[in-house]
């Protein structure tokens, strides 16, 4: 037992290691985690479109981008594109890995979040779909008036697990090499512990970790249990929100025809 708690709960070296952890690992993980989600969000966004456009020029490619970065394993993706394109990376941004982790990041993130998009979009009833054509509505104004608005309030709990997957994945980066003032928490908890020859450092970056997964699932949970309470009829959510649906849709129904006009 006392072995035990030496080499994974040496208290000296758990408080030792918690400066670097909080003012370099921690920022680093948060930069390569926020710009691969926002990259991921933004790329989702248009492979859920063309997944859902029913052109098969569109729905295809898509659908095979998603079904490839889903299958992939996330080390391999970061490798290939961290090494494979090294050289352009190099006469880019220079020495620094961070770009192209947080592409290879946002390519497997975008996989994910595409799907998690396309189920968001196909909940939201046909009916509705054709309600926006019948008032002159094209396709592509409806999708982006009507029905990717309320697709996106029924999948904000997906996307903020899938916030923390990132989290979580970023800490394969350190494959690509990192200098010292990149290292995120794994690769500080992993040197340290391997310069020490004790895990101590990387239960730190753990208990790091959990600092920032553990608030944001009790923030996804109180999230999910707000939307579920405000679209529940016998709060009265339901009927809250059908009238604003219909004033977005007859507004932007409104503002189409007037462009037509125009």
């Amino acid at each position: 037992m006392n072995a035990f708690l030496q080499n994974f709960l040496d208290w000296q070296l758990l408080t030792g290691s918690l400066p670097a952890l909080l003012e370099t690992g921690l920022v680093n993980t948060l930069v390569l985690s926020l710009f691969s989600t926002l990259l991921g969000i933004i790329a989702g966004m248009v492979l859920a479109l063309m997944a859902v456009s029913h052109m098969r020029w569109l729905e295809v490619p898509a659908r095979v981008f998603v079904e490839v970065f889903r299958g992939l394993p996330a080390a391999l993706v970061i490798l290939l594109v961290g090494q494979g394109l090294a050289p352009v990376g190099l006469s880019i941004f220079g020495p620094n890995p961070y770009p192209l982790a947080i592409v290879a990041l946002g390519l497997i993130s975008s996989a994910y979040i595409a799907e998690i998009f396309r189920s968001g979009i196909q909940s939201v009833g046909k009916g509705q779909l054709s309600a926006c054509q019948a008032l002159g509505m094209t396709y592509w104004t409806a999708m982006r008036h009507v029905i990717v608005p309320q697709g996106v309030r029924r999948i904000l709990p997906a996307l903020a697990n899938q916030f923390i997957s990132i989290v979580k994945d970023s800490s394969l980066v350190y494959f690509l090499g990192l200098l010292t003032s990149q290292r995120d928490l794994f690769t500080i908890g992993q040197n340290t512990s391997v310069n020490t020859a004790n895990l101590s450092p990387l239960v730190a970056a753990g208990l790091v970790y959990l600092l920032i997964t553990v608030p944001l699932t009790h923030a996804i949970n109180h999230i999910d249990r707000w939307t579920n309470r405000h679209s529940n009829p016998r709060y009265g959510g339901a009927s809250a929100t059908t009238r604003k649906q219909l004033k977005r849709q007859a507004a932007a129904a409104r503002a189409s025809m007037a462009e037509q006009h125009n």
